[in-house]
């Protein structure tokens, strides 16, 4: 038994074009001599698809694309892609989560998705109705079950404690399945993929059964799925991994103590599995991990909302020279723009590192001066604020003036404005609306700023020095006053960190962390700063989610409101 794992970048509402990706992969799979073809989850729709699916139309739609598809595939071997299927009972949510069977030109079944996440950035229960149990099928003497993403989250040796009641995976292994396959969207955060692999390593080994698991690959809003599709055999060794945040096509081998490739494979008992072409992908580090995603998440948010070209400010300072950097890669550098908007506060040296940057990366530099229009602008208030000390406002003016001129060059240019913000600052509101804010995508909004250092001196370990030794050395400074660091308002970043990693990600409260060892104070001022600043993050640009909670579709506090702590 030859499976395909077809690992696809798919549009959401791209029907057709998603349908087209599907076929191309079942052909070159078909070339393979694969047995069966299968699709990550709502393949056929893009995940997530969120409040489409609340539209009659798209979903009749998907079906009647679906149907062409079957029938283009009729020679092909059977194809197993997602969608969304109206539920035909009674009562319950208007819709299933499914897994639709393609053979022989017809759409021959349909199993649904058991289990329904409703936590961080999945609200599958607005949309689906939970199913009784997963289905199986047969092909070629096999008894195949099948699983859809969440279904096989819930094992009750894997977790100490588990969220739902029942498992997909055992019910299967009581009907006596062969195997096991699941079509996952997973999106991706740091270290998940770690968890993910031992998971379904001791699901496989506890139930011996060869398993079978395809994500889906690529950036889709705020979402990077990372792909590494994967199988295991019976044993619960991994026997082939797809290619990471990339996509790919791969054909496992399911048969008896087979160690090569042989027409009999396919009559041997199945239960066990070998993969003909595994690939071996070398460990990452966190960092390589980060800059991976970041690219794939920027590329695919720009290229799917019809962008080929972005712009950023360079300021000489750590975040928008990491920024920068992700984006050549993603774009190509001929695709973006560094603008300097330097001020009287800029130093010389700010403006001779975004310079160094530029040249480094191969990208474009403009240069702006706001000088004039900060004098302007003071001109213009100077009566209204007669009486009023220069405080925190005038530093805003400067942000502000600098986000319009940058949005000015957005629109004539056509080009993306990227955010250059890090998490460590949204978290706090150490940023200005309508300023440093103003933006299409955030794209290291979900990085902390320790994260950031560490990502950029990891680029210079492997590529040379693209971002300049002096901007990873020198104290971080919005250079809206003179001799302004970040620290003249914030806790040093480590320690910043630290807390923000125990209150936002772990959910702890304020007394946990204090008990750690932590400056009551700081910890204190930290949380008052958090929630202060969700009106802020509730109006920042979308940003690329890399960790395990981040300010996004996931976050879902209130913003008047008063937090317990």
């Amino acid at each position: 038994m030859r499976i395909a794992l077809l690992q696809n970048n798919y549009l959401v509402g791209d029907l057709e074009g998603n349908a087209r990706k599907i076929a191309v992969a079942a052909r070159k799979a078909a070339e393979q001599d694969a047995d069966l073809c299968v699709c990550s989850e709502l393949s056929l729709l893009g995940y997530p698809p969120r409040d489409l699916l609340l539209n009659k139309s798209f979903i009749d739609k998907s079906w009647a694309v679906l149907r062409n598809l079957s029938l283009e595939l009729r020679d092909a071997p059977p194809v197993l892609a997602g969608l969304a299927e109206h539920n035909t009972q009674s009562q319950g949510r208007a819709l299933w989560n499914c897994a639709a069977l393609l053979r022989s030109g017809v759409v021959e079944a349909t199993f649904h998705k058991t289990l329904l996440p409703t936590y961080d950035v999945f609200d599958e229960d607005r949309y689906f109705e939970p199913f009784d149990a997963p289905g199986w099928f047969q092909l070629r003497g096999w008894r195949i079950g099948v699983t859809i993403c969440e279904d096989i989250w819930n094992d009750k040796d894997f977790w100490k404690s588990r969220r739902y009641r029942s498992d997909p995976v055992e019910h299967l292994a009581r009907q006596n399945v062969q195997c096991i396959i699941n079509l996952s969207a997973s999106p991706f955060h740091l270290d998940k993929h770690a968890i993910r692999l031992r998971m379904l390593e001791d699901m496989a080994k506890k139930h011996r059964l060869p398993l079978v698991y395809v994500n889906q690959v690529g950036g889709n809003d705020d979402l990077i799925f990372d792909g590494r599709s994967c199988a295991f055999d019976s044993r619960g060794k991994i026997i082939a991994t797809a290619a990471s945040f990339a996509e790919d096509l791969i054909v496992v081998d399911i048969a008896e103590n087979c160690k090569t490739s042989s027409a009999s494979d396919t009559d041997a008992p199945p239960n066990a599995a070998h993969a003909t072409g595994l690939h071996c992908l070398p460990p990452v580090c966190r960092e390589e991990e980060v800059w991976n995603a970041l690219v794939l998440g920027l590329r695919d948010y720009l290229h799917k909302l019809g962008f080929s070209k972005a712009l950023l400010g360079v300021s000489g300072g750590i975040d928008s020279a990491l920024t920068a950097a992700i984006a050549a890669e993603a774009l190509g550098p001929d695709n973006v723009l560094g603008v300097l908007l330097p001020s009287p506060y800029t130093s010389q040296a700010s403006v001779d590192d975004a310079l160094e940057l530029a040249a480094n990366l191969g990208i474009s530099d403009l240069t702006l001066p706001i000088e004039g229009l900060m004098a302007a602008f003071d001109q213009s208030l100077d009566a209204a604020f007669a009486g009023h000390d220069r405080d925190v406002t005038e530093e805003n003016i400067q942000a502000r003036i600098r986000g319009n001129l940058l949005m000015a060059l957005s629109n004539k240019y056509r080009a993306m404005l990227l955010t250059t913000g890090n998490k460590s600052e949204l978290a706090v509101g150490y940023c200005t609306m309508y300023g440093d804010m103003a933006g299409g995508l955030g794209v290291i909004a979900d990085v902390p700023k320790t994260l950031v250092y560490s990502t950029s001196r990891w680029l210079n370990s492997v590529r040379g020095q693209v971002i300049p030794e002096r901007i990873l050395t020198r104290p971080p400074t919005a250079e809206l006053r003179p001799n302004q660091t970040d620290q003249d308002s914030l806790p040093e970043y480590d320690i910043l960190d630290a807390v923000l990693e125990r209150f936002v990600q772990q959910h702890r409260s304020v007394e946990e962390i204090v008990r750690e060892g932590f400056d009551p104070a700081v910890v204190h001022r930290v949380v008052s700063l958090i929630k202060g600043a969700e009106f802020k993050r509730r109006q920042a640009a979308p940003g690329l989610k890399i960790t395990d909670v981040a300010f996004g579709s996931g976050w879902r506090m209130p913003i008047a409101a008063r937090w317990p702590v």
